[in-house]
């Protein structure tokens, strides 16, 4: 376990600049035709997760599909444009919620704490905002600060462009979505809607994919 604080973000006039000159860039990046079918089929990974997977998690999903979400795109907290291959080598759980999602905001706290009990060099949480506009990542930043979140980076695609390619490639027709991805960005499990992560069934499903 590894306790991670919250490294400086620069939120202001700048990043409402490079949010709203970015968005084009993740625009044409996450609108290219549908994954599914580029990663070898992890059968006992995802497999061993879903045996993991009850209580809080019995929503919790095995991939059929064996999608790649590498490519990704999206921003950091100082604007600069990231994709999810910058956490190769890493577990992931990768989240795209939005403030204006009432079970986002209710699952934000959980995330947080899995963060703290598990981030490090062999996991991390990646939690996209979607919030939309020049100042959808500032009103993001807000709510983590205002919840207290201190474990989680930020993440955001203010061109909602990311949740385009998840409902075109059938993840996710709404919000919150989870996805968890092994060390090369491939689709282990997919969970539709929210669940309280900070839990013993919530452990058992992270330790499952540590594992695989």
């Amino acid at each position: 376990m590894q306790t991670k604080s919250r490294r400086p973000l620069f939120i202001g006039a700048g990043l409402f600049a490079a949010a709203t000159g970015i968005a084009v860039a993740i625009w044409v990046s996450n609108a290219g035709p549908g994954t599914a079918g580029e990663c070898p089929a992890r059968t006992e990974a995802s497999t061993a997760v879903d045996a993991a997977a009850g209580g809080e998690l019995a929503a919790l999903l095995p991939s059929t599909s064996w999608r790649n979400f590498a490519d990704l795109t999206f921003i950091d907290a100082t604007g600069a444009e990231r994709t999810l291959a910058d956490f190769a080598g890493k577990k992931l759980l990768v989240n795209f919620w939005a403030t204006w999602c009432a079970p986002c905001r209710e699952e934000m706290p959980d995330l947080d704490a899995l963060q703290l009990r598990y981030g490090g060099k062999q996991f991390e949480v990646v939690a996209i905002s979607l919030d939309m506009g020049s100042d959808g990542p500032v009103a993001a930043q807000a709510f983590l600060d205002e919840i207290g979140a201190v474990n989680l980076a930020l993440y955001a695609d203010p061109s909602y462009k990311v949740f385009e390619r998840l409902r075109n490639e059938a993840v996710t027709v709404g919000l919150p979505a989870t996805l968890l991805l092994d060390e090369e960005g491939c689709e282990i499990s997919v969970l539709q809607g929210p669940a309280h992560w900070d839990t013993e069934d919530g452990y058992r499903v992270i330790e499952a994919l540590l594992a695989v």
